[in-house]
């Protein structure tokens, strides 16, 4: 089974374009395992056949693996603390702010930044926030700027009023915001990453990654901060030795380029 799941890896990395060599392996495998059974195919070769034939089979796969979990404001105490350090420590540095917000999923994460930045009248960089994924099909359903009750629980009132508008069972995010945020698709572990960034968010998404992997994302992360940028990661992501990738803790969940 083991030469069938690194046959099956060797195919998906081919032919979708994700790498999954540097995922914890019995953690992707039940998961990949989970997500076949939702098919007609019995064994890893024949769903890569039906991936090949069946593009909503490949879509599922591709959303059901990246894991698509998100919610505005996601951890708010902490969010909170990342706000304060923003505006306090961080956007006084610079003129404006190169903000980058990794694996952004369906856009929630990138939309809450837009809203901080617009209410703390923050200027950034070409007036955009860079949201990237993984996954093209996230990444379209994220410029549309639709969400349900559950990815608002931590939005406050005033942010629904001045940003939503609500349709029924839908909440529409305003287009003052979506200008905010310029959506493209990225890979952490391919991808070259954006330079001269003076915040990166990345949350939740390095703890499926082996130790090597996670660590070559902090070392480029860090790259792609200017001295003084501040990294923020997932309430489950704490850096050991932060200094080996030239960052300092700064806060709870958030590291500093040393400068």
């Amino acid at each position: 089974m083991e030469t069938e799941f690194i046959e099956f890896y060797h195919w998906v990395k081919k032919n979708l374009g994700l790498d999954l060599f540097s995922y914890k392996e019995k953690q992707l495998q039940r998961r990949i395992l989970t997500i076949m059974k939702n098919t007609t195919a019995t064994n890893l070769t024949d769903y890569c056949q039906l991936m090949k034939t069946n593009p909503e089979v490949k879509y599922e796969f591709l959303d059901y693996i990246t894991i698509n979990v998100t919610e505005f404001f996601r951890n708010p105490e902490l969010f909170r603390t990342f706000e304060s350090e923003l505006v306090s420590k961080i956007a006084p540095q610079f003129s404006s702010l190169k903000i980058w917000s990794a694996a952004c999923s369906i856009g929630c994460e990138p939309y809450s930044v837009a809203m901080l930045a617009d209410r703390n009248q923050l200027s950034l960089t070409s007036n955009k926030i860079i949201a990237t994924d993984i996954d093209q099909t996230i990444l379209t359903q994220a410029k549309k700027g639709v969400f349900k009750d559950s990815h608002l629980k931590n939005v406050s009132d005033t942010d629904l009023k001045n940003y939503f508008k609500n349709e029924k069972d839908d909440f529409y995010i305003s287009d003052k915001i979506k200008r905010k945020v310029h959506f493209k698709k990225h890979d952490l572990l391919l991808d070259r990453f954006e330079k001269d960034c003076h915040v990166i968010i990345c949350r939740n998404v390095t703890i499926y990654f082996k130790s090597e992997a996670r660590d070559k994302i902090y070392q480029q992360f860090s790259e792609s901060l200017v001295p003084g940028g501040l990294f923020f990661t997932g309430a489950t992501e704490t850096i050991m030795n932060p200094e080996r990738f030239g960052l300092k803790k700064m806060g709870t969940f958030m590291y500093q380029k040393i400068g």
